[in-house]
């Protein structure tokens, strides 16, 4: 049996692109986040998550701008957000790195009575300034992210803040939108979220240096 589909990828990203613009109204977004939300719903299928997408102003100027200074770390809470990011089109310096599973994260967590991915956040002590930080699965790891900022001296230049699930995602969420660590994010609200979605939105900055 022989099935009829588009086969052209230029084409499929050209049409895929321009029904998310009919779809979607970025408009009250600067281009640059407006690129941002379109590669998130690109990578879920669903326009209908533009409504519940808390993004603040300068996020994507802020993340564009330490990228562009050539020795930005970009950490991720998992190795599958790692996975997803288009790492050769980061300028040179650009370092890119998960502490998950770290030697020293199981001991961490025992100790700290937390989770890996929350414990795995302690280990980017001393990397985080001017950072990217992207979050595409635990809660934990952000709820752990928030509290660090809140009394460390180090500030990200961006947060990507997208856990996924049933369990602490939305409200990690809601606390990151209330949080007083003045640094620009872009985050989801609710449960939806994901490793792909949140290496879609730092792939979505990456294309635009």
């Amino acid at each position: 049996m022989t099935y009829h589909y588009l086969t052209n990828p230029e084409e499929i990203y050209r049409q895929s692109f321009k029904m998310i613009d009919e779809l979607v109204d970025v408009s009250s977004y600067s281009p640059e986040n407006a690129d941002v939300i379109k590669r998130m719903v690109h990578a879920c299928g669903v326009p209908e998550i533009v409504e519940q997408i808390h993004c603040q102003p300068e996020f994507a100027n802020s993340a564009i701008k330490a990228l562009n200074q050539n020795n930005c770390n970009v950490i991720g809470d998992c190795e599958m957000v790692l996975a997803g990011m288009m790492q050769k089109r980061a300028p040179h310096g650009t370092s890119f790195f998960c502490t998950l599973n770290n030697n020293q994260t199981p001991e961490l967590a025992k100790s700290l009575s937390t989770t890996r991915s929350a414990a795995a956040v302690e280990l980017w002590k001393g990397k985080i300034e001017q950072s990217i930080i992207v979050i595409g699965n635990a809660p934990t790891a952000l709820f752990h992210l928030l509290e660090l900022l809140e009394t460390h001296s180090e500030k990200p230049a961006a947060i990507i803040g997208l856990p996924v699930g049933f369990v602490g995602a939305a409200e990690s969420k809601q606390a990151l939108t209330e949080s007083k660590i003045d640094v620009p994010f872009i985050t989801l609200m609710g449960r939806m979220g994901g490793s792909a979605m949140a290496s879609a939105a730092l792939n979505a900055l990456l294309l635009q240096i």
